[in-house]
Formats: C-alpha cells, structure tokens, sequence
C-alpha cells in the first residue's frame, strides 16, 4: 500500500477509535437551529439570529467527566460557527469554534455536530457563535456541576440561577458591523444592555418583561454572572446584598466579598449570595466600565429584580431599592477588585520560563490614501484597524489554518508573528504618529510542545488607552501580575504573584498599562488569541498560537472529524 495511503487509514482508525470511545461515553446530546424568529425588545418587534428560537439561547447543563454532542443546522443566510469558551478542547482543535481559524463555517441549510468531553473542570461557562458579530444574539450558558458525589468547595447553595449579560441594539448588528466595515470609523454603540435578554424596567417599554427572581428570607443563592455582551465591560451589584465571589471563569476562587464586580466580556463569575435584608425588592444592576477615552459608548443601565416572595404586600407598590454603582470610568475599584481575585490554594505556576513573549495590544488607523474616500470615516479621515505588535490579524477565507498546518498547505499563514514589538517606543506615552498604522496579515507564532510561556500584554495609547480583555483559546493562564504604565522587565518581575494567582481564560489589561500570564504549551494546535471586544476583533486585535505536537499519540492532535465543514 503506498505510505500516503497508509497514513490516510490509519489516521482514519485513529479517529474511528476515538468517535467510539466518545459515543460508548456520551452522555448528552442536544441539538441546535441557528435560524432568525422575531424578538421584541424597546418597544419594537425586530428579526434576530437565535438558537431554538430562544434568546438567550439554552442552558447546557453537564458534569465534570460527561461528554456532549450538540448538532447545529443553519438555517440563516449567514455562516455561522458555535465556540465553547472555555473549554480547553485537549487535541481537538476540531470542536473549538472559530471560523477560518480551527474550521470552516457551517453555511447556510449545512449541519455539523460538535462533540467533546468535559475534563477536569467545574464552574460556569459559556457558548457563543463565532462568526462576524452573530455572537450578538447566539449564545447561552454552559455549566459544568461537580461529578456525582463530589461536593462544591463553598457552602451549598439552596439554588442557582445564571445571569447573562448582554448588549441589545435596535438595528441588525450584522448591519451595524457591516457599516463600520465599509466608513472605517466606529461602530454605533448598543441601544440597551441586557439581563437573561430583557433590559429591564428603565427602559422604554421593557417594565412587563423585567427578569424577577424570587427568593425567601435566608435563602441562598449561586448567581452564575456571565458577560455576553458584544463590546462592553460591566460593573455588576446587587441593592443592598453583599456579594462572594468563588468562582472565576470555570475555576474556584479564594472566596471574596464585595459589593460590585467587575466582569469583561468573555468572562464569567460565580457569585454566593444570602438574602438577608428586609424582605422588600432589590435592583440587581450592571452598568459600563469604560476605559476607551474620548469614545462613545452606551451609558444606560440594565435591571432585573430580586424579589422576596414573603416582603409584605405594602411594599409591592414601592419601586425597587436601587443599587450604588461605581462610576463609568472607575478604574480603581475595577482594579482593586481585580486584583484580589486569587485561587484558592497554592498552584504551579510555570518558573522556568522557555518562551518570554511581549505583546503590544490597541488600536491604529491606516491614513487615507483617496482624498474623501467614504471608506475613510475614522478621526482625522482614517480608517480604524487593531493590532499586536503591529500586525493587524487578517482571517483567511479559503481555508482553516487549522487545517492548512494538519495538512501542510501553503499560504494560508505564514509563522513569523513578532514576539516582540519590532520597534520599541513609549507605549503608554505621546506615541509617534509613524508608529498608528499596523501591517497587515495571518501571522502565526509556533510553540514547541511542553513549552513554558510568559506573555505580557502591554495597552499602548495609540488612539487611545483601553482595557482590552483578552482571550487564549485552547488554554488556562495564570495572572501572576499587572501594573500601570510601561512593563519594566527588571523590576516588575519582582511582584509577580505565583503562589495563587487565579486560572483565567479571559484576562483583561488594565488601560494604560499591563498584564502577565503563564501556561504550559501542552494543547497542540492552531490557537485564537484575540480581544473579546468583538469591534476590536474585526479590526484585527488578534494572533493565533500554533503549537506543535508533541511525542506520540496523547501529544498529539487527532484527526479531522469526516464531516468538519468545508470552506
């Protein structure tokens, strides 16, 4: 038989052998149609992308060990992909989501089952679509309970209720976006935000539908707070009611007690809390965190309402306890909040570092170069993009780079992403107009298997100063340190926390200042690492990791599903 052949079979055993195993184990199976049904929301009827016609979209509720199978059928006009942020997808790159980068979208009237297994987590997670700005509506809870017998490392809740966070907008976000594709200038900014999809009653039209959560005195309550929205960070309380954090991103947390949290997009929080106060209703509240200066957003505020069953019937008739909020731009209890999240025991955190990476992450305009060109409607007549180190990550359209490294097909990408900024400047200072404009394409940075990595994530004030959370797909970081300002590699070091960092999959850089992570490279594959602000992600504040495979079969990724969507 000739060796091609061969490989082709036996790769082919191998993926037979593994679907086995899975189906042997499966233990859920759900499935999912992608298809526009009529939403109301602000006083108007309006058409949105959903799944099973709900917004948001269903819960999947599994246990650490389960493995799942969801099937998706497109039934839109638009490509679509579903990611499960957070999941690790350990050698199967395959089921992780991102379009053109891991697979090819599923297109219109096409079907594709999605199937993993949940390995060593617990907490709350979530789906969304990774296709254009569908994430706007497509997406839902995915929460991973304890194996059978094994309890929580906190007090047992008496019952749990998962929060999403979301961002309306009156016109079709796939509208808004494509707008800000052609000018080059900003996206318009949502309309509302969102709890469980209502925007609750300050709102115009939206009082009946206000999300209501009924509780007794003394009851206590898990609240699974994730924030879905499109492009915004929130600060998130509760009138009157202490909050513990004791989870962050589907790992345990230190337990922490605060009145407000703050909480990017991509990033979820588990939240204890006990009803006792005076039986009575209590706003539940979020609002903006804005760090971009001189930048629209939407300043409104999203309620729902935390209701205690046995309040006496006089206070019904009082509008709810309304909460204290920080300000929009209160950096600092962002920031002292942030800081004092931590694991709850000692971890190993990697010490002997292999790879030492120095990311620059922000904005850039390309300068115009047709005098009135429409397509130049950013400040000063430019056209907005986003970069690390300077390169603006261009999505390829005719394959996967998964798929192109699995096959070794040319031209896709190329691998000689800068680990480094090629210029080094002042990045938090007054930066050189010569130093806005990024270069653009699919540039890749290779990890050897087993590598230990070291990224720092520094903002720069191009444009303007921001907090951009960031996403490693395929992998869990430890934060071991942040600051304000310019990273100082000689004395910075010295404050790194890697004792109990916290394990995060979403990590935000502070605005105007820096970031450090740590991971073991042990996940071969190609690997989205991207802003979750998605007006940034289509600008092409992204990179992708490829890590090599390792030695034998368990370091090694396995082979494409047969049916993976074709491009």
């Amino acid at each position: 038989m000739e060796p091609s052949k061969l490989t082709l079979l036996l790769g082919l055993l191998a993926f037979l052998t593994f679907l086995a195993s899975f189906s042997a184990a499966e233990d859920h199976f759900h499935e999912f149609f992608v298809e526009a049904r009529p939403v109301k929301r602000l006083c108007r009827t309006h058409s949105r992308i959903t799944v099973n016609g709900q917004f948001p979209g269903p819960t999947l509720e599994v246990r650490n060990g389960d493995s799942v199978a969801v099937k998706v059928t497109n039934r839109e006009k638009y490509n679509v992909t579903i990611h499960w942020h957070g999941r690790k997808q350990q050698n199967n790159p395959w089921e992780e989501g991102p379009e053109y980068v891991t697979q090819c979208p599923i297109q219109p009237g096409a079907t594709y089952t999605y199937r993993f297994t949940i390995t060593d987590q617990e907490g709350t997670l979530w789906w969304h679509a990774h296709s254009r700005w569908l994430r706007a509506s497509v997406y839902g809870a995915l929460i991973i309970y304890p194996r059978l017998g094994s309890p929580y490392p906190f007090p047992m809740p008496q019952r749990e209720v998962p929060l999403l966070l979301g961002e309306w907008f009156d016109r079709n976000p796939q509208d808004v976006m494509r707008l800000a594709a052609f000018t080059g200038g900003a996206p318009n900014v949502s309309d509302a935000y969102t709890i469980n999809g209502q925007p609750g009653d300050l709102y115009r039209c939206s009082k009946k539908e206000t999300i209501r959560i009924p509780v007794v005195s003394g009851e206590s309550l898990l609240l699974r707070v994730i924030n879905s929205a499109l492009n915004q960070e929130l600060f998130f309380t509760v009138a009157n009611h202490q909050l513990t954090v004791v989870g962050a991103d589907a790992s345990y947390t230190e337990p922490l007690t605060t009145r407000v949290i703050m909480i990017g997009p991509g990033q979820t929080t588990d939240v204890l809390l006990t009803a006792d106060q005076r039986p009575a209703r209590y706003y539940m509240a979020a609002r903006a965190y804005q760090t971009a200066q001189n930048v629209p957003f939407d300043n409104t505020t999203t309620t729902a309402i935390l209701e205690y069953k046995n309040a006496a019937s006089s206070n019904q008739g009082l509008a709810p306890v309304f909460p204290t909020l920080p300000a929009y731009n209160d950096t600092a209890t962002a920031t002292a909040y942030t800081a004092q999240i931590k694991s709850p025991s000692q971890v190993k955190v990697p010490t002997q570092i292999d790879e030492n990476l120095f990311f620059t992450v922000g904005l850039g305009p390309y300068n115009c170069t047709v005098p009135n060109s429409p397509w130049y409607q950013g400040p000063n007549n430019t056209r907005f993009a986003a970069s690390m180190n300077n390169v603006s990550f261009a999505l390829p359209s005719t394959n996967s780079s998964m798929q192109a490294a699995y096959y070794g097909v040319l031209g896709v990408f190329t691998t000689d992403f800068p680990p480094v900024p090629l210029v080094q400047f002042n990045y938090t200072g007054n930066v050189p107009r010569g130093l806005w404009s990024p270069c653009r394409g699919t540039k890749l940075y290779k990890l050897k298997y087993g590598a230990n990595v070291q990224i720092v994530f520094q903002d720069t004030s191009t444009v303007t100063i921001d907090d951009h959370p960031m996403h490693f797909h395929g992998c869990h970081s430890y934060v071991i340190g942040s600051g304000f300002g310019n990273y100082n590699p000689s004395t910075d070091p010295a404050r790194f926390n890697l004792i109990d960092p916290p394990q995060r999959n979403t990590i935000g850089t502070p605005p105007g200042g820096w970031v450090a992570i740590r991971f073991k490279a042990d996940n071969p594959g190609v690997w989205l690492m991207h802003c979750h602000l998605d007006s940034h992600l289509f600008l092409g504040l992204a990179m992708a990791c490829l890590v090599e495979n390792g030695i034998g079969p368990l370091q090694t990724v396995i082979p494409p599903p047969p049916d993976l969507p074709r491009c």
